[in-house]
């Protein structure tokens, strides 16, 4: 069995998400064991802008509005909700280090993606 300790401080040093080894991943056969990210799998983070889920409020109103001849519009409840960003697992085509990366981003960091280059962008977000 290789040395796990060697491996695993390696990725925590490379990453800047926390690392979670998945111990049921390693067979006889493997040369190194699997390391999983699990913060980076279920974050609902874009990994270039940092856009995350925030917390919002949608507003429950009763009565007839004034200029319909009512006495105005009245609040009843505040409903508590979340409001996620717009997020997408892709595949991007990085030419300058010739292969694909694989990243969680919002639909505008696709946009800033598509507008200032692939490597630039995500050199800039420290994804590679």
């Amino acid at each position: 069995m290789p040395n796990l300790s060697g491996i695993v401080n390696q990725a925590i040093q490379t990453s800047k998400y926390p690392i979670i080894l998945d111990r049921s991943l390693i067979s006889s056969n493997m040369s190194a064991p699997q390391v999983i990210d699990w913060s980076r799998i279920m974050a609902k983070v874009c990994e270039i802008t940092g856009a995350r889920v925030r917390r919002g409020g949608k507003i429950h109103r009763s009565g007839l509005a004034k200029k319909k001849g009512g006495i105005g519009r009245h609040v009843t409840k505040v409903i508590k909700r979340d409001v996620s960003p717009n997020l997408r697992k892709k595949r991007i085509w990085v030419p300058e280090l010739n292969k694909y990366v694989k990243v969680k981003l919002t639909a505008r960091a696709l946009k800033t993606v598509a507008k200032n280059g692939a490597y630039a962008t995500l050199k800039k977000a420290g994804i590679i």
